[in-house]
């Protein structure tokens, strides 16, 4: 089972995004800020996507993808920016630290889904 991992300060946004990509057959692991999740990376996970919210304490998920993409193993990994934030000022910031698409909040159960089968194959 493909395992994706899920950043976000909100345990509501975690528990309903979890809850969505359980459905579509993907396995979830959960951080809630970017620092712990650069742990879970550094720890030897090899998710098929990483999916960060941008606002949150300690790293934000600009800076999060920006170090992630330094590690090999995650070079080509798809990685999604799931955010309040709709200024193209940031898009551009998150563009330039290896986004691979930007989603705004609340994103649907369909449109959550469409990007995910077009980032992951054979999901």
């Amino acid at each position: 089972m493909k395992e994706v991992l899920l950043v976000d300060d909100s345990q509501t946004i975690l528990m309903s995004m979890g809850d969505i990509l359980k459905k579509i057959g993907l396995s979830v692991k959960t951080a809630t800020n970017g620092k712990e999740a650069l742990r879970i990376l550094q720890s030897g996970m090899n998710p098929a996507a990483i999916i960060t919210d941008y606002n949150m304490p300690q790293m934000n998920g600009i800076e999060l993808i920006k170090e992630a993409r330094k590690m090999p193993n995650l070079r080509f990994t798809p990685m999604l920016m799931l955010t309040t934030e709709s200024q193209s000022e940031t898009r551009e910031a998150g563009k330039k630290a290896g986004a691979t698409a930007w989603l705004v909040k609340p994103v649907g159960v369909q449109d959550l889904t469409q990007v995910i089968k077009k980032v992951i194959p054979g999901v």
